[in-house]
């Protein structure tokens, strides 16, 4: 591997060892069925990288020589482009898989939650809809994931794949719990909220005071 490679190869996201690790398991695949397979596996734990972001990564991968790359045949269309793993690709994705330093910690952007931090400009009604609608939705990515474990259950060379379903299903098990309290929490909020508005006087007005002066709501 030249100097340039190995620059590269430090540099790569973890987009590319992602798009790598489909091509890991046996079998060649075009970018389309990489796509799927990633909608159907690496969503539920991970993410699911664009169709664009896909072939970018191969194109970056076939350019270190983890990847190869043929036809279908001389006048196929670029979707039919089937890729593999290369030994160098196999050898620098089990490399980084082992690296246990790179994993870096799991990162939470729950867009529900940064509305219900913002609960004191919306409609109480409308954030229990909200929750409820989340509620709905991860019932349905649940039923997906368990979809996708059954398929894989029986395939031997997909037994890391099926614990990392296994791990979402438990996953969303407990979103479903949590949205369950969560819910809980809006109507006693709103309780509190309706109690102060009835009861509103000197020590509401103080504690409003002291918020608009700056004081954060939490430690930090």
């Amino acid at each position: 591997m030249t100097s340039s490679q190995t620059s590269k190869k430090q540099e790569l996201p973890p987009t590319a060892w992602a798009v790598l690790g489909l091509l890991s398991f046996p079998g060649e695949r075009t970018g389309y069925e990489l796509k799927k397979w990633a909608d159907s596996s690496l969503r539920f734990f991970y993410w699911s990288p664009a169709i664009s972001q896909i072939y970018a990564e191969l194109r970056r991968l076939e350019e270190l020589g983890y990847a190869v790359s043929v036809r279908s045949g001389p006048e196929a269309a670029r979707a039919k482009r089937r890729y593999a793993i290369t030994d160098a690709g196999r050898e620098a994705l089990t490399g980084w898989a082992s690296d246990t330093a790179d994993a870096g910690p799991p990162v939470l952007k729950h867009g529900l939650l940064l509305r219900i931090w913002l609960g004191h400009l919306a409609d109480p009604e409308r954030l229990r809809a909200m929750v409820e609608d989340h509620v709905e939705r991860t019932r349905g990515e649940l039923d997906a994931v368990r979809e996708a474990r059954e398929r894989a259950a029986d395939v031997p060379e997909w037994a890391f794949p099926v614990l990392a379903l296994r791990w979402s299903e438990r996953r969303h098990l407990a979103e479903l719990e949590l949205a369950g309290a969560l819910l809980a929490d809006l109507r006693e909020a709103g309780a509190r909220a309706a109690d102060a508005e009835a009861g509103a006087g000197s020590g509401a007005a103080g504690a409003a005071g002291r918020q608009a002066g700056g004081d954060a709501p939490t430690p930090g």
